[in-house]
């Protein structure tokens, strides 16, 4: 629908894929749902969030103090409490000497990601990204106008001799001063599942390093929002670990998939040099995230209880995880070409089909799917730039978070019912 008066980037906005799926989840509400990144409901933490709540909304002062207006970046004993735990999650103490000023706490992480859109970006300037990607940070691309080119990736995550060859491509053209961003999703991907494997790590660390120089800055964003959720395989150190000097990496964290979603809070350690300009532009926006949920996180933090409710949050998906795949063996084993990878945390398993099988929100699979299956699936084809002509059509991402164990195995004999319609 055309509105009149409206600015570039708000045009641009209109055709997110976030609000095609949302639309096609609304449509379709009497379908089993393996659409959804949402996480179970069974797993919010009421109590925790409670009892906390008694411990911070004291009757006197210092409870009031917690439902004032905080600082842009989060209050300063807040922040500590954040540097504390991520010090944890690189079991590495020395973090605790971090300055405590590169450390934003934002609303949730998805915040951090626009707003590093806007810091960055002007439209023309590019953006490389892991083949396929976060959806949502595509849309937010796209709305600045920047240039998405994506990476060759394989099972273990990004290739660094494909973006190295990118990176130089580029130059060759004459366009490195375009070049801004390199955007992984570090741990078990949204939407492939996959990890950044050990080996590549500090390499692609490097990498952006040596590409990177004073008058023409590149920064790797590594969005780690479901470090949290591991069932299986090795404790990985970050991205960000790797940076030393602690100016190219941008790590952004969140509590959305680990603890509760409705609490919208998130943290990011930034490069010196984008710590004003971000906090700027979040000013203008919020000028200060919500203080009262960043408070609640802290506490949980500090008593121990996130600790012990992510064990049982992570042993819930696991058997989750354990029952998609169970039914993928079951119901498509035996559908040619289909194959797809085993995550070893996170929400989502990524299946490809046979490459005449599209699988977009205009194939006859997703109307099959939602319409006689009652069945709803994400296309793969979101997860990729949509100015890539060969962006792949076959694939879908499955989401194990809301249903039951036993509605995933049903949703996925559904599905594959599905597929077997549309190859007869």
């Amino acid at each position: 629908m055309h509105i009149p008066g409206l600015s570039t980037v708000a045009k641009r906005a209109s055709g997110q894929a976030i609000s095609y799926l949302m639309q096609a989840a609304f449509q379709h509400s009497d379908c089993l749902s393996l659409a959804a990144g949402f996480v179970d409901e069974s797993t919010l933490p009421t109590q925790l969030v409670l009892d906390a709540t008694k411990r911070i909304l004291t009757p006197n002062a210092t409870g009031r103090s917690k439902l004032q207006y905080g600082t842009t970046p989060g209050v300063e004993s807040l922040r500590d409490v954040f540097r504390s735990h991520l010090a944890v999650l690189e079991n590495n103490p020395d973090i605790n000497n971090l300055p405590l000023d590169r450390i934003v706490l934002t609303t949730g992480s998805q915040q951090l990601l626009c707003l590093l859109t806007q810091t960055l970006f002007d439209p023309g300037d590019i953006c490389l990204v892991a083949a396929p990607t976060y959806f949502v940070f595509l849309s937010a691309l796209d709305g600045m106008g920047a240039e998405i080119i994506p990476v060759p990736t394989d099972d273990n995550g990004m290739n660094p001799d494909g973006l190295e060859s990118i990176l130089q491509n580029l130059t060759d053209q004459g366009r490195r001063h375009r070049i801004k961003l390199v955007y992984a999703v570090s741990y078990y991907d949204n939407p492939s599942g996959i990890s950044i494997s050990a080996d590549r790590r500090q390499r692609l660390v490097h990498i952006v390093q040596e590409w990177s120089s004073p008058q023409q800055p590149l920064f790797l964003l590594e969005d780690a929002a479901y470090r949290g959720l591991r069932y299986e395989g090795p404790v990985l150190p970050s991205l960000w670990s790797y940076d030393g000097a602690g100016e190219t990496v941008i790590l952004t964290q969140t509590f959305s998939k680990s603890f509760s979603p409705g609490l919208r809070v998130g943290f990011s350690v930034l490069p010196k040099n984008l710590v004003k300009p971000v906090c700027d532009l979040k000013g203008n926006e919020d000028f200060g995230s919500a203080r009262f949920n960043q408070h609640l996180l802290a506490d949980v933090l500090q008593s121990g209880s996130y600790t012990a409710h992510l064990k049982q949050v992570v042993a819930s998906y696991e058997v989750k995880r354990n029952a998609m795949l169970a039914a993928a063996t079951e119901f498509f084993s035996d559908i040619p070409h289909v194959h797809w990878i085993r995550p070893s945390g996170g929400l989502y398993v990524w299946m490809t089909l046979s490459p005449e099988i599209h699988t977009g929100f205009d194939s006859r699979l997703f109307e099959y799917a939602t319409q006689t299956a009652k069945v709803i699936y994400v296309p793969g084809e979101l997860c990729y730039p949509t100015s890539w002509n060969d962006r792949p059509r076959n694939q879908m991402r499955l989401s194990f978070g809301v249903e039951s164990p036993a509605n995933i195995r049903e949703g996925m004999q559904r599905l594959a019912c599905a597929v077997r319609h549309v190859t007869e």
